[in-house]
């Protein structure tokens, strides 16, 4: 009203002669009463508000229209208004122009100006607290009439059918979230948790996550499912395609020193080196590498089973074999002594096979024992890694991995033990020593291999005890067979009777 008037004063051609002016009061003079019974009734709250005494009577002054020409004054009621002067409202309805902020200026016929009205959010928040936003204005002019002007930005539209009321304090909840509300506000306040590991969120607006079905994860944005990445020793990894190249290496070298040893038999030191237990040991290390190859690849039940079956049998096959080679050079010494000629007959070529066959047997029947009472299987675990599964071989039972490892280590400290004391024999090729220094490097790969393989997780466990076999399998190749391929092979004539006996 003050800017009308104002405009009105300032062109002479909307009231010519006519000086306006006002004085405005709000009803029984005191606006804080009226402010706050409206804000009161807006938020819901139930509050009596009592007017003054003194409101009573004409209604105030809310307007002063002076004529400059006759110096005359007449009072307005606009808002109470019980009355109008015919001479004012005449002019008004003659005043219609456009302030500089866009806003249409104008009267209607009863001189009220036409409003301008405010969209305005009010929200009652659980504090007590009143919040207002301004989402948009209602501009009412003479040509146009009404019109609705709406801050986009201030207003969340909804365009899906309606299910739990419309939010107003909280925006939906993205892919891969869910909806947890805030304690003592509104179900329309909440916020959007990121789902889990292995859970996911495909819906906007969910209440919950879903779990993953098995042997699939999460992805990092939560809103899908994909199958677990999978780690085991395999023949296309690096490490695996090392060790199974070691492995068949190591069974072509066997194969070649066999090839020798046959072609070489009749020479006086394989003659002298008890040539059927020589092949036989040949014969086992030979396994020894290809039991290796169990190892590798994805664990399968037939795997699982036959990889510790056959790695145990294997080396105690070889094992033995040394052992007796080491019973039949005490026995030659023994023999070669005054009055020791009789304990030759217990160390023939039929004991040496039976006692070779016994100590295989035991392990084969501590290896069946085993398999039939906790028998290996292949395992997916999840444990080290959330996002992938680590196939991997449960050895079962842990009683029967133990006696299987301890019956190998027996007969090979029992080797270690005899070897020993035949180091000194007088014998220019002394084959004790050999036997004393192989079995020493196999019981310390595999006492060194122990505790490697309890703390190696996964793939890495089957790695080690792959390495202990092609280890010890090579020492005990490379100690026994060795020097004797060296000798037939490059320095052949050591190859004699009288060079072996210690005679040259």
């Amino acid at each position: 009203m003050a800017f009308a008037v104002k405009e009105i004063n300032s062109n002479t051609d909307l009231l010519p002669n006519v000086t306006l002016g006002y004085s405005l009061y709000d009803n029984c003079v005191e606006l804080s009463i009226g402010f706050r019974a409206a804000l009161s009734l807006a938020a819901g709250q139930k509050k009596h508000f009592v007017l003054n005494d003194s409101c009573v009577g004409a209604p105030p002054v809310l307007g002063i229209v002076g004529d400059s020409s006759s110096t005359r004054s007449i009072a307005i009621s606009n808002v109470l208004g019980l009355y109008r002067v015919p001479l004012f409202v005449h002019y008004l309805q003659n005043v219609n122009f456009t302030t500089s902020f866009g806003d249409e200026v104008s009267f209607d016929k009863d001189g009220d100006a036409i409003p301008l009205y405010d969209v305005m959010n009010w929200l009652w928040l659980p504090s007590g607290n009143i919040q207002v936003q301004n989402v948009g204005v209602v501009k009412k002019s003479a040509q146009r009439g009404e019109q609705l002007h709406l801050n986009e930005d201030a207003i969340f539209w909804n365009f899906e059918p309606m299910r739990p009321p419309m939010s107003v304090c909280s925006k939906k909840c993205p892919l891969g979230t869910r909806r947890v509300r805030r304690k003592g506000e509104p179900e329309c306040c909440f916020d959007c948790i990121t789902c889990s590991e292995g859970e996911i969120s495909n819906t906007t607006d969910s209440t919950e996550c879903i779990p993953c079905p098995e042997d699939f994860w999460s992805t990092p944005d939560r809103y899908q499912c994909v199958p677990m990445k999978t780690e085991f020793l395999s023949y296309h990894e690096p490490l695996g395609i090392c060790l199974s190249t070691v492995a068949v290496l190591g069974t072509f070298i066997c194969a070649i020193v066999l090839l020798v040893f046959v072609h070489n038999r009749k020479t006086p030191i394989v003659r002298a080196n008890n040539s059927e237990l020589s092949f036989q040991v040949l014969l086992s290390l030979k396994l020894c590498f290809l039991c290796s190859l169990l190892f590798i690849g994805r664990p399968r039940l037939w795997t699982c089973q036959l990889r510790h079956a056959a790695f145990g049998i294997s080396f105690v096959l070889c094992v033995s074999c040394i052992l007796v080679k080491t019973m039949v050079v005490l026995a030659v010494f023994k023999a070669s002594k005054p009055g020791g000629g009789s304990i030759l007959k217990w160390f023939g070529a039929l004991q040496q096979r039976g006692t070779v066959f016994t100590l295989t047997l035991i392990q084969a029947v501590i290896c069946v024992t085993w398999l039939v009472t906790a028998s290996p299987a292949p395992y997916k675990n999840t444990d080290y890694h959330n996002d992938k599964i680590v196939y991997e071989c449960v050895i079962g039972s842990s009683v029967g991995f133990a006696v299987l490892l301890g019956y190998i280590g027996l007969l090979a400290l029992l080797s270690f033990m005899l070897a020993f004391l035949a180091r000194n024999l007088p014998d220019n090729f002394n084959e004790a020593k050999l036997i004393t220094f192989s079995m020493l490097m196999f019981c310390a790969v595999w006492v060194a291999f122990v505790p490697a393989y309890v703390n190696s997780p996964g793939k890495y466990a089957d790695a080690v005890e792959v390495f202990a076999i092609l280890a010890s399998s090579f020492g005990l190749l490379v100690a026994l067979f060795g020097p004797k391929c060296y000798i037939i092979l490059f320095r052949p004539e050591r190859n004699t009777k009288k060079a072996v006996m210690g005679r040259v």
